[in-house]
């Protein structure tokens, strides 16, 4: 198989998102909006690898038919995830209907890329021996979202990360929000926590602070990046996916922290902007980082 750019990785899901204006049902995860960014922006080297039940694949059909490369693994189940949100979308209580199976070294084996992002969503999807095979192809990207959420009946409850302090010596780029900074860390402070992190191994911390912008913490100083001001605030859902995907594509192209942050942002705004994936362009997303409106 031929070597990607990027390859994001995790499970595409049922979501049920409710908000105070509508109820919708939509696939989502983190593999869903970062493949849908990935089309908009026409990456010309990225590889989906996703894990759903049969009966989810139009899901997969509708990415192929975006020109999105697409690889399958089998799973009995598809992860069912319900969002509900009030009227701060930063505020999000969920609930997991159904779980589908974790991805594994074999079914990874083939896969090879420069980037890689691991779109986890509940504790098992990615072991510690997945990350550390990965660290030896390419340069590894993880969310921490899923790994800080465990399953019990239908409800996720918030979990430290048991692996975390061999896990992050292998992981180059972390993706948190102050939330999760502060449970990995104990840190009440997310910058400071994003220090922390970068004393544990990781290279590039990408702390996303909502409304309130986000972070970027390397080579041992801080880049602040602001929020772009949306038009209207419409669905939260899928924001930091889509960050990531802009950040890693500019990432890949050689855009400093800085610049990568600062595009990511902008998508970030315009996907806040609408239900569903981010499907603006290039140009919309440079459009907004120069009109420098900025909450």
């Amino acid at each position: 198989m031929k070597k990607t750019d990027i390859c994001c990785i995790g499970h595409i899901t049922l979501d049920k998102i409710v908000t105070p204006r509508l109820t919708v049902h939509s696939p989502g995860g983190t593999a869903f909006y970062f493949a849908h960014a990935m089309s908009s922006l026409h990456a010309d080297s990225f590889l989906l690898v996703t894990s759903l039940a049969e009966t989810e694949m139009k899901a997969v059909e509708d990415i192929r038919n975006l020109g999105i490369e697409v690889d399958v693994l089998p799973s009995r189940h598809s992860v069912y995830f319900e969002n509900c949100y009030g009227e701060n979308q930063d505020n999000r209580t969920q609930r997991v209907l159904a779980k589908a199976d974790p991805f594994t070294i074999e079914g990874l084996e083939g896969v090879d890329a420069r980037y890689f992002h691991l779109g986890s969503l509940l504790a098992d999807d990615f072991s510690l021996d997945i990350i550390k095979a990965l660290n030896k192809k390419g340069i590894v990207s993880v969310d921490a979202q899923g790994y800080l959420r465990e399953v019990r009946g239908e409800k996720v409850y918030p979990v430290d990360w048991a692996d975390k302090l061999e896990a992050l010596k292998y992981i180059d780029i972390l993706k948190v929000n102050e939330h999760e900074a502060a449970v990995l860390t104990g840190a009440a402070d997310p910058r400071k926590g994003a220090e922390i992190l970068a004393g544990w191994g990781v290279k590039e911390v990408v702390l996303t602070l909502g409304s309130m912008g986000s972070v970027i913490f390397a080579d041992g100083k801080s880049y602040e990046i602001p929020a772009y001001a949306p038009a209207d605030i419409v669905d939260a859902t899928g924001c930091g996916d889509t960050y990531m995907a802009g950040y890693l594509y500019m990432r890949s192209k050689g855009a400093g922290y800085e610049e990568a942050g600062r595009f990511a942002a902008a998508m970030c705004t315009i996907k806040l902007q609408a239900s569903g994936p981010f499907r603006s362009t290039v140009a919309d997303i440079q459009h907004l980082i120069d009109s420098g409106a900025t909450a």
